[in-house]
């Protein structure tokens, strides 16, 4: 008996299995029936572009006035010309959403990787107040000569409207950047209120406020903080080049929308020009947007440096020279004036650094945890007076 009902059984499973593969066999010929939607291809331009503190560039996605290019050196031109912190904002209903680029140079770097380099990252915006990160795309080029990127981020979403931005590549510029989406999908600017326009924090300095080395773009710390923040964040980082220069100083002080000034340059300059430099270069600004708030930002004490007898002395002594310019300033007028010292960025560098001095994703999660809520009271600050 118990022998029969188990040959009923192994027939049923054999039939149902079959019956499975049937199915699945249909449901991919029908499928190979269907022609993919095409993708339409939508230029940035006509998205909202955001964390960009000037019109009159050189390039659709670079980072400094056009005008500059005869008055700065070759290397800081060249290093400006990256797209770090600038982002594309928007607004879809398509069920993909994909990227398509033009690098300047397709470079590479051996302590960083291509994702955060040359790649970009596409968030959405879930609740009432979180940016959720979606996936990166992977900047694949066959060789150096190559340098258009394409990919997509994402399939199979439910077709309604969600709010998107897209963080372009950290140490490579862009010269044309493309949105994908379905070819009868809504694509629109975006809600104006997500990154608040009316509210512009202008960040100078280093390699390390450029970006490097982010394993992805979303991860720069001007980026986490713009999301933070609920606005805009200009990234005027320039690797090896945020030495204090007065021109810059004057371009900055051009930006009318400017509501806050993040100045961050001492891992670039030496004991010298920390403090002789930055009396000027404060003052610049000061006298030409004096209601706008200064953050001076010491520099870090590397980890290297607890160890190395040079650099432990060289390192504070660089921060020392610039506090006592700071001092000056504040003796003179102390009105909109911040200091923050490395001892609150304490832990930064602590097992966040690549290199011994360039972050990582914990490194810039770290200093941008630091800084936000010292940025968010100072901006409250402003908005009461």
């Amino acid at each position: 008996m118990n022998y029969k009902f188990l040959k009923i059984y192994m027939n049923m499973k054999r039939l149902f299995l079959n019956l499975l593969c049937l199915t699945a066999c249909a449901t991919s010929l029908f499928a190979a029936d269907e022609p993919e939607k095409p993708w339409r291809y939508v230029d940035a331009q006509e998205l909202r572009v955001i964390n960009k503190g000037w019109d009159n560039t050189l390039r659709k996605y670079t980072r400094i006035p056009a005008n500059l290019k005869d008055s700065v050196r070759p290397d800081l031109w060249e290093r400006s010309q990256c797209s770090s912190g600038i982002g594309v904002r928007f607004a879809t209903n398509s069920t993909r959403i994909g990227v398509k680029y033009e690098l300047l140079w397709n470079t590479h770097l051996i302590h960083m990787a291509d994702t955060g380099l040359k790649g970009t990252d596409l968030y959405i915006f879930e609740g009432d107040s979180t940016w959720r990160h979606v996936n990166t795309n992977r900047p694949y080029v066959n060789n150096k000569e190559e340098k258009i990127c394409e990919s997509t981020y994402v399939s199979n979403l439910d077709g309604e409207m969600h709010e998107y931005m897209v963080y372009m590549p950290l140490y490579d510029g862009v010269e044309e950047l493309w949105i994908k989406v379905d070819s009868d999908a809504v694509i629109t600017h975006g809600r104006l209120d997500l990154i608040d326009k009316d509210t512009k924090i202008i960040a100078y300095g280093t390699s390390i406020l450029q970006g490097g080395c982010a394993s992805r773009t979303g991860m720069a710390s001007t980026n986490i903080i713009s999301r933070a923040l609920n606005c805009e964040v200009v990234n005027i980082g320039i690797s090896g080049e945020g030495k204090m220069d007065n021109c810059m100083a004057r371009a900055m002080a051009e930006i009318e929308d400017a509501d806050l000034y993040l100045i961050d340059p001492v891992p670039n300059c030496t004991e010298m020009m920390c403090d002789t430099l930055t009396y000027d270069f404060i003052n610049i600004l000061r006298k030409a947007r004096p209601d706008v708030p200064i953050v001076m930002l010491e520099g870090p004490i590397y980890p290297y440096a607890r160890y190395d007898s040079f650099f432990n002395k060289y390192l504070p002594a660089k921060n020392a020279a610039f506090r006592r310019n700071y001092e000056r300033l504040k003796a003179e007028n102390p009105d909109n004036l911040y200091y923050v010292d490395s001892i609150e960025l304490d832990g930064v560098e602590d097992d966040g650094t690549v290199d011994g001095i360039h972050l990582t994703d914990l490194g810039f999660k770290y200093y941008a945890e630091k800084m936000t809520p010292i940025l968010r009271d100072i901006l409250a600050k402003k908005t009461k007076k």
